[in-house]
């Protein structure tokens, strides 16, 4: 894709609806084979998922990658968090 591959010193022009519905495929089909395999962190999978990172690099911008990769951290790490303030309020209620 062309918007992907030029210099830094270029300007890219903006992604197209088809561009953008790529990268997401693509992350999510990703994002599901890390999940297959147990990992969290993107790039902690070995060999594992080498075809669909391939293609999630081929089809989203580095900055989109970076935001994605971190986004999945934070968004399990907030699960985390709720359920264990939802176990905290349990434990309040019952002993009322």
């Amino acid at each position: 894709m062309g918007w992907f591959s030029r210099s830094s010193s270029e300007q890219s022009p903006a992604a197209t609806r088809q561009d953008r519905q790529k990268c997401w495929e693509s992350r999510d089909q990703y994002f599901e084979c890390l999940d297959g395999v147990g990992v969290l962190t993107a790039g902690e999978e070995g060999t594992a998922c080498t075809k669909s990172k391939f293609q999630y690099e081929k089809n989203c911008a580095k900055s989109w990658i970076d935001y994605f990769n971190k986004r999945r951290v934070l968004a399990e790490k907030q699960k985390d968090m709720l359920a264990q303030s939802q176990l905290q309020s349990q434990e309040v209620k019952r002993k009322l």
